[in-house]
């Protein structure tokens, strides 16, 4: 998984934690650019129910030194090693897989050999026979240089990313994993009235309680702010839409969306 808004790494990240759990697997999350415990509160703003699985050892959350390179070393094989461990250790607790997402931002730190990361990736292979282990290796494209993000596509047999339904310098729609949605950050006028209404027409399709978030939107404009209250309004009785938003986009979005319906619920942005 390659990525540069951290919030769409967290999203992602909630969705593959959130799934791995629902399935009954052991679920590893070694972090690097965010401390345990702040991941801990982000996956739970993300509908993820960790204190559960938290206390009963299911969910661990740890960072990338304490779990792989301390006392080790930060090589390839000794990485490998850790990584079966775990993955017989989940066998033997009754688990029927492990889920593992790394941050791999431990490789640009001076005292990390690039060859290690080159390694890792092709000797990591060999766990995957049986399909008891997934693993996402996490890659910061501001972080890493495009020599070895290239690299790094080749070494993996799947990407991830957030479905992106506009991007670009002034505004980015994309898809939200979780909670299911989707994302607006920048701008939004008239101008992109038909990505917008694209990307509410497919979370109102796919998502029972579709929830659209716009805490990195900067500007929104009358029209816009329609369309996401005539979505809304378009839900049977039975089901919600949540905005969350903050300063002049809730303003308009609480102006516009002021129609008497129980469909649209609109709450500030954290």
């Amino acid at each position: 998984m390659t990525f540069s808004d951290p919030q769409e790494r967290l999203d992602l990240l909630a969705a593959f934690v959130r799934d791995g759990l629902r399935q009954g697997q052991k679920v590893l999350c070694l972090t690097d650019s965010v401390d345990p415990e702040q991941l801990g509160r982000e996956l739970r703003d993300r509908s993820v129910r960790t204190g559960g699985a938290l206390r009963r050892g299911q969910l661990h959350l740890a960072t990338v030194e304490s779990s792989l390179l301390v006392d080790r070393g930060a090589d390839a094989r000794n990485m490998v090693d850790t990584l079966a461990e775990q993955l017989d250790l989940a066998g033997r607790e009754g688990y029927p897989g492990l889920r593992v997402t790394a941050d791999m931002c431990w490789a640009t730190r001076p005292l990390a050999a690039p060859e290690e990361l080159l390694s890792f990736e092709q000797e990591v292979g060999a766990l995957f026979a049986d399909g008891r282990l997934c693993v996402i290796c996490q890659y910061d494209r501001e972080r890493f240089d495009a020599v070895t993000l290239a690299f790094a596509a080749k070494a993996h047999p799947k990407a991830v990313a957030a479905l992106a339904y506009h991007d670009d310098a002034l505004l980015r729609i994309c898809r939200q994993y979780s909670p299911p949605g989707i994302r607006v950050a920048g701008e939004l006028d008239y101008q992109h009235l038909d990505e917008l209404n694209r990307a509410l027409t497919e979370t109102v399709r796919l998502d029972r309680h579709p929830h659209v978030n716009l805490g990195g939107l900067d500007y929104i404009d009358a029209a816009c702010a329609s369309a996401i209250t005539h979505a809304a309004l378009k839900l049977p009785a039975s089901r919600r839409m949540t905005v969350t938003c903050r300063g002049l986009v809730r303003k308009v979005m609480e102006l516009v969306g002021k129609v008497g319906t129980d469909r649209l619920r609109i709450t500030a942005a954290p």
